[in-house]
């Protein structure tokens, strides 16, 4: 059941991305605007009629396919890896808290700083989203918390399209709590052990139908929300690497210029515009198909850090709901419908490993 569930919103998503419009992304926090720059045509023409450039891009595919062919051959036989592995399965209890304070810690920051979900979009809503932002970090009525953030940022979006585009990772918080639900601690959890326990005040409201009992009658379980987190969190990180590096790049090379970021490599400015968004455009594409799925996150957290340290007027609070997404993937690994499950064990089986680790068993949470 949940996988037809999964089917349809993963076409809906999909969808909904190619239809988007070109729109500034987040070099508005760090930029001025107002510079045209070149168009995508122009910036392709200036960085593969360079000979250096294509040398160092085909030079980076090249090393991309050798580890990865290495990775394949070799990563399962690592102890260090088995132990990554198995601790981060062990923080499956803390999933929920971890969305929670990804999700509920920028939208209390957003209210308070007069933003909505996005820095780019000044709009006053502190009461609404202080008061859901509450009940995430505190767990108190969360799923229906994740649905009104679900149910607002959708109005929002109806308001300030493509803006809020910027802020998508959003969805994707809401909807893996609304999946997983509050964890542990939480005040809902705290409840419900009232409402079980015999002799308390709570066990007379037991028979009561939860959110998670609704999911359940629908065949909905945990498994399905490391696929939405991927479709949404691909969806974000390939949006952002297009539209505000390839088709804003005035305002990116802006960002080249600012920080000086010729002298930390020394390429061509273009190449760097160019370079930035075909890393974010290919760790989304991974993430949204669930190719290498823990390795893409690991990928899309250490360019959000090195964001964070090498930008320091970019607003960290920003990207709090992007840092923790990554983190909850590297948790779960890819879920169903990816190319882990299907792709990467024929590839081991065709450069000779035969006692490889079954993805789906590192794929699935556990329950």
């Amino acid at each position: 059941m949940h996988i037809r569930w999964a089917r349809r919103i993963f076409a809906g998503a999909s969808g909904a991305a190619l239809l988007a419009t070109p729109a500034a992304a987040h070099v508005d926090y760090v930029t001025e605007g107002g510079e045209n720059g070149p168009t995508i045509v122009e910036l392709l023409v200036a960085v593969f009629s360079d000979p250096l450039n294509v040398a160092l891009l085909l030079g980076g595919a090249l090393g991309v396919t050798v580890a990865t062919l290495g990775w394949l051959r070799y990563g399962d036989h690592l102890a260090d890896v088995t132990v990554i592995r198995r601790t981060l399965r062990s923080y499956q209890p803390y999933l929920g808290w971890l969305l929670r304070l990804a999700t509920g810690l920028p939208l209390m920051g957003a209210g308070f700083s007069g933003y909505f979900f996005s820095p780019v979009v000044t709009v006053e809503a502190r009461l609404v989203q202080v008061t859901i932002a509450f009940c995430l970090l505190f767990g108190l009525a969360t799923r229906l918390a994740a649905l009104a953030g679900l149910a607002t940022y959708a109005v929002g979006l109806a308001m300030h399209f493509p803006e809020l585009l910027l802020s998508s990772e959003y969805v994707a918080g809401f909807l893996g709590i609304l999946i997983i639900g509050p964890g542990q601690p939480s005040a809902d959890l705290l409840i419900r052990r009232l409402v079980v326990t015999d002799g308390t005040i709570l066990s007379r409201f037991r028979g009561v139908t939860t959110g998670g009992d609704l999911l359940a009658r629908f065949g909905v379980d945990n498994s399905l929300a490391p696929l939405l987190i991927r479709v949404f969190l691909g969806l974000n990180f390939a949006y952002l690497g297009v539209t505000e590096k390839w088709l804003s790049a005035g305002r990116a090379l802006q960002v080249v210029e600012k920080y000086n970021l010729t002298a930390v490599a020394p390429v061509a400015p273009e190449m760097w515009v160019f370079g930035a968004g075909l890393g974010e455009l290919v760790v989304g594409l991974c993430i949204l198909t669930g190719t290498f799925t823990r390795s893409a996150a690991g990928a899309g957290f250490l360019i959000l850090t090195t964001t964070l340290f090498g930008l320091p007027d970019d607003p960290v609070l920003a990207h709090v709901t992007l840092f923790g997404l990554t983190s909850a993937l590297l948790i779960t690994g890819s879920g169903p419908l990816a190319v882990d499950r299907w792709l990467v064990p024929r590839l081991r089986a065709r450069i000779g490993v035969q006692d490889a680790v079954d993805p789906s068993a590192e794929a699935t949470p556990a329950d």
